[in-house]
């Protein structure tokens, strides 16, 4: 295996290359306003780094966000050209969970709020467990303001940018000091992404936004659902779409042929 990971949904550009047991070379850069012109230099570097050739790389991960409509399209749309340019597969991980998957790699055990910059004076956030180096998410992803998370939530140790911006609401893990847990590092992100793939896990590339862009088109004056799907249900829902258009296109191919 040769994987190369993305993401752009925090305030890094993170690019790592893994080869299915390590991380053969990484590179972050943080800037939260050059994501297109940082990260394709950046992929150059990193295979090199990691003596991999494009020619080589058999799989592709994303970070899915949630992160800024702007960032997170950058590393998205970056990984399924590659992909696409390679022929192969290219696989999403929420960038939270990258996030927490970091935490427990660190050695943390228990309950944990990964909460990232969301602007507007929000975080994106969930709520997850770590025990033995792994990770369970406990939430759906949401975006709310920080003062606004449930007094129990707001109580857990937190990692992300969310504790570093709004330190009287949230409380950071590492005690002030969260150095490589701020943004997501490519290289977690890579080892998460070779576990669940070795695990045949459904692994969705359709963003979590969860919220529109600022320039936006006009609302539209038609009801809405009082029943919203959860953003990775969402995600899988798409999918299954997908799915099924290119399952009748092939009937209709195989009929044509006949």
């Amino acid at each position: 295996m040769r994987l190369l990971a993305l993401d752009t949904a925090t305030s890094a550009i993170s690019v790592a290359v893994h080869d299915g047991e390590r991380v053969l070379a990484s590179r972050s850069v943080v800037d939260a306003r050059r994501h297109t012109e940082l990260l394709a230099p950046l992929v150059v570097e990193t295979l090199a780094a990691a003596g991999t050739g494009v020619d080589e790389v058999t799989h592709v991960a994303v970070g899915t966000g949630p992160g800024p409509f702007t960032g997170l399209r950058v590393g998205l749309v970056t990984a399924q050209t590659f992909a696409h340019a390679r022929g192969v597969t290219v696989h999403g991980v929420c960038s939270l969970d990258a996030l927490a998957a970091a935490a427990a790699a660190n050695g943390y055990e228990g309950e944990l709020l990964v909460a990232s910059d969301a602007r507007r004076k929000e975080v994106y956030w969930a709520r997850y467990r770590c025990a033995a180096g792994e990770i369970t998410a406990l939430d759906e992803p949401e975006v709310t303001r920080p003062s606004e998370l449930p007094e129990e939530v707001r109580a857990l140790p937190a990692v992300g940018r969310g504790p570093l911006l709004y330190p009287d609401l949230l409380t950071s893990l590492a005690g002030g000091d969260a150095d490589g847990l701020l943004d997501v590092d490519a290289g977690v992100l890579a080892g998460l992404a070779a576990r669940r793939i070795a695990a045949g896990a459904d692994m969705p590339i359709e963003p979590l936004y969860l919220r529109r862009p600022d320039a936006v088109a006009p609302a539209s004056t038609a009801p809405k659902s009082a029943l919203k799907p959860s953003p990775r249900q969402q995600q899988r829902d798409l999918r299954r779409a997908e799915q099924a258009v290119r399952a009748e296109q092939a009937g209709r191919d195989a009929e044509a042929s006949q």
